[in-house]
């Protein structure tokens, strides 16, 4: 199933079912993908306004920026849900023999692996995010000022939520370098998204006074 060619009253029934895919780690990217379009919006909402004129680089490098980073996530919202199918499919596999338990071992062990690189991919994705949105609520045109904070928001959800999936995935591994490599960028990340987020929405709040 091609996710980004559902509407959105069936992808979000999709995501509402019994079914174990889409689940989160889609809806994580998806979160981006809005925030990546909302900062797209503030950015030509801005551009071609005289009055703005002094913000036009800075505005012109977020629509530059915001446009393919979009996409990107929509991609993810497929590959997380593909990377956790291939996780099922490795758990199915069989393992009666010797021979197709280290069979089910090995593909299992890649399978989630990759479940792991995917939400990974967003986390990093959606920190940039953070920084378009900085960039968008200081410097874009004031009248989307709430949409520029809406896309700050939707960063951070998919951040936090991208986290998540990267952790779960990790416990059963066996390579240990990839496992504290993993925990440490994620741990990192977070950190530096949560700074930032602070810092902005510390600047929304002050405009909304």
């Amino acid at each position: 199933m091609k996710l980004e060619n559902l509407s959105i009253r069936d992808f979000t029934e999709e995501l509402g079912s019994a079914n174990p895919t889409p689940g989160g780690g889609s809806a994580a990217a998806l979160c981006g993908a809005l925030g990546a379009a909302l900062a797209a919006m503030v950015s030509k909402l801005t551009l071609g306004k005289e009055k703005y004129s002094e913000v036009w680089q800075s505005m012109g490098a977020v629509q530059q920026a915001a446009g393919p980073m979009a996409r990107h996530f929509i991609e993810l919202v497929q590959r997380d849900s593909d990377a956790y199918q291939k996780v099922m499919a490795a758990m199915n596999l069989p393992k009666e023999t010797e021979k197709e338990k280290g069979a089910r071992h090995k593909a299992l062990q890649e399978a989630t692996k990759n479940a792991a690189r995917v939400p990974l991919d967003t986390l990093r994705t959606s920190e940039k995010l953070i920084v378009l949105t900085k960039e968008a609520v200081e410097r874009g045109n004031p009248n989307t000022l709430t949409d520029a904070g809406a896309a700050l928001q939707l960063a951070r959800t998919a951040a936090v939520v991208a986290a998540y999936n990267v952790r779960i995935n990790l416990p059963g591994l066996q390579d240990e370098e990839f496992v504290t490599a993993c925990k440490e960028e994620v741990e990192k990340a977070l950190e530096r998204v949560e700074a930032l987020f602070l810092e902005v929405d510390g600047h929304i709040e002050a405009k909304l006074l």
